[in-house]
């Protein structure tokens, strides 16, 4: 059954102390992690990825390549772990499904008129459906941002939960476009939309606008995910998309995931990282803490 847009069971819209934000974060960012952690949390890091090529210029070849690189990191390190999923557009799914096989690697896929989100619900329903038939385990859908900016955040609440039951048993990924929700009040609140609307994760961004994953924008929507697993036990997902592009801004998230949520979210069932360069960069630092050397970019497949 579809939810409806309550304003009576919504959290009142909850001002964000961007002061404070800021200097919480800026601790974040101070923390020191010993060199057997840091190698940990790399890996852990690793296991977080979702692989992404989310381009015009998109072939079944590029996504074949990523789906083997997706499957593989054992070839650069025996104990490595897979990266999270591999993201795709919907014409996509199906070559990824047929690369993957039986991988524990999971398929995600844009949806809903992916990345402006300017098309008809019945479009963006089908676009969905089309997506979860093809074989994507989970859908990243984007918001309606036009419509969240007017204040018509009934219309965003139910899309949302229109696309999450087109989604049937295919987990939600709702996509909030932090960089063109211009204030961290906005974000709270599209965030507080999204996870009463049913999204299993809240996501960042496309990784098609800037600013997308900063700091400041990841920790206002953990406080969202917060609030609500205080006052339902029902757990949300995070996914920071877009700007993480090194290992040192990916540990210092784990941190921010870690001393905000717990460790019940360090897993990727519960958080995870969209970056199309983020993998590489951490692959050269795991190479760099076991074997003491810098290995070239140029070692490492380009997605």
């Amino acid at each position: 059954m579809i939810k409806t847009f309550d304003p009576n069971n919504m959290l009142s819209k909850i001002t964000v102390d961007k002061v404070g934000v800021e200097e919480r974060v800026a601790r974040f960012q101070t923390r020191s992690i010993k060199n057997e952690s840091k190698l940990q949390g790399l890996k852990m890091v690793l296991n977080m990825i979702d692989l992404t090529t989310l381009e015009g210029k998109d072939t079944p070849g590029k996504v074949q390549q990523m789906c083997y690189k997706a499957q593989h990191l054992h070839d650069v390190q025996p104990d490595l772990p897979t990266v999270a999923a591999v993201c795709v557009y919907p014409s996509m799914v199906s070559v990824a499904r047929k690369a993957l096989g039986n991988s524990s690697v999971k398929i995600a896929s844009v949806s809903t008129a992916f990345p402006s989100g300017q098309s008809t619900r019945e479009i963006k329903i089908s676009d969905t459906k089309f997506a979860v038939d093809q074989g994507a385990d989970e859908i990243d859908m984007v918001i309606s941002r036009g419509k969240f900016l007017a204040g018509e955040y009934a219309f965003v609440f139910d899309e949302i939960a229109a696309i999450k039951e087109a989604c049937g048993k295919a987990r939600l990924k709702v996509i909030l476009e932090t960089g063109e929700l211009s204030t961290l009040d906005n974000v709270r609140l599209a965030s507080d939309i999204a996870i009463h609307a049913g999204a299993d994760f809240i996501k960042t961004s496309t990784g098609k606008i800037q600013p997308a994953a900063t700091m400041q924008v990841t920790y206002t929507m953990l406080m969202a995910i917060k609030d609500y697993y205080d006052k339902t036990g029902i757990m949300v997902g995070m996914k920071p998309a877009g700007g993480i592009s090194t290992s040192k801004l990916a540990l210092h998230n784990l941190v921010m995931v870690k001393e905000v949520l717990g460790n019940a979210w360090l897993t990727n069932e519960w958080f995870r990282f969209g970056a199309s360069s983020l993998a590489n960069d951490v692959l050269m630092q795991i190479m760099k803490s076991t074997t003491g050397l810098y290995q070239s970019s140029d070692y490492f497949s380009i997605d």
